[in-house]
Formats: structure tokens, sequence, C-alpha cells
């Protein structure tokens, strides 16, 4: 199983953190280690190596079939299920190896940091996978809030562009990228996050 990130794909989020708002002339891919997977309510441990780790709340994708070189006029047919998930970034630990010139592999695809709720199969939402919102509460309290359709660079397209490089596989994960509201966790908060109405995702920080 392979999970792929999407960074700088909301405008707002880019003006966040990067103080401007142009969209990437390519999508920036990274990946997470499969054990990286956290399922089930299971909670998220902070990790000794940073001071400040974000939750990124994201529309996450499963891939249902096998595909490589997909067209994007047929890249819907290649996902089944889509959830609410978070992408918890080593915010401090990104700064650095961004300062140096580094990957990102270290502060994005630590154990624990692709956090996925329950799956919806595509065929029973309601609207497009572009017309989806999301959003995120810590203790009860909504801190991050999204809308498919800001994305700069749609599911399909994602998928399209992904299959030129590497095989997509059944199971297979697509973190489609933040909206702005980004922040920090901490030891005993509860993560709460839902897709529209729908209640996805629920656990705890240790």
């Amino acid at each position: 199983m392979k999970i792929f990130g999407i960074g700088m794909n909301y405008s707002e989020h880019n003006r966040e953190l990067h103080d401007s708002d142009v969209k990437p002339a390519e999508p920036v891919i990274f990946t997470k280690a499969d054990s990286a997977l956290l399922t089930h309510g299971r909670p998220f441990f902070i990790p000794d190596f940073t001071q400040r780790c974000d939750y990124e709340t994201e529309l996450v994708v499963r891939i249902g079939r096998l595909g490589r070189s997909i067209s994007q006029r047929f890249a819907h047919r290649y996902y089944d299920a889509v959830t609410v998930g978070i992408d918890f970034t080593a915010r401090d630990l990104q700064q650095r190896l961004r300062s140096q010139g580094l990957p990102w592999d270290l502060c994005k695809g630590f154990d624990g940091s692709a956090v996925v709720g329950d799956f919806v199969p595509v065929h029973t939402l309601e609207r497009s996978v572009q017309d989806l919102r999301f959003h995120l509460n810590i203790n009860g309290r909504t801190v991050q809030q999204g809308h498919t359709a800001d994305m700069l660079y749609t599911v399909d397209e994602l998928v399209s562009y992904i299959s030129q490089f590497f095989t997509l596989k059944t199971g297979d994960l697509l973190f489609t990228g933040t909206p702005a509201g980004v922040g920090p966790v901490h030891i005993d908060d509860h993560l709460d996050g839902y897709l529209d109405e729908r209640h996805l995702l629920s656990f705890n920080v240790k």
C-alpha cells in the first residue's frame, strides 16, 4: 500500500504558510511510509523529535483498482471511497528541512502521521467529490474547515498526474491537501473529523 500526500493544494493554506496563493505549476507530491497509517480510532502519540506537531485536515481518497498512466477523463473510475484524514506534520522539523533544501520524509512520513476515518463509498455520496465540505473539531470546537471545490488541483487531476509516475493499486490512499487553519495538537486533545455531517473520525492525542 502506498500513501500519497499533496502539498499546497488550497490557496488560503498557501498564504497561511508561504505568503503566496500562486497555484503550483504541477501538483506537489510527497509520500508516507505504510507505518504512518493510523486507523480505527487508535490514539496518536506526539513524537519526541518535534516541539510542534500540526494537524492538517484533508479529504482522503481510496484507490479501488489497478491503474497506470490514467487519463483524467477516466480517473473517477479508479477511486471507490473517501473519508476525512489528518496529515500530521512535525512543523519545526519541516522548517529546518526546508531551510536546508532537504526532502520532507522525516517531518511528514513518520509512524502514525496518516490518520484516516471510516470510508464512505463514492457511489453513496449525494454530491460530487468536488463538492464536499469537511471539518475538524478539537475538544468540541471547530478549528478547521474545507470545501473540496477550493482545491487547486481536483481529485481527478491528482489521480491522473500521480499515475504517470506510480502504478496505483487497490487500497492506495491519496491525501488531497489541506485548507487554511492548521495548528498544533497537544497531549489529551480529542479530535473529531466530519465529511459534511458524517462523523467519520474520532481519536485522542497522547
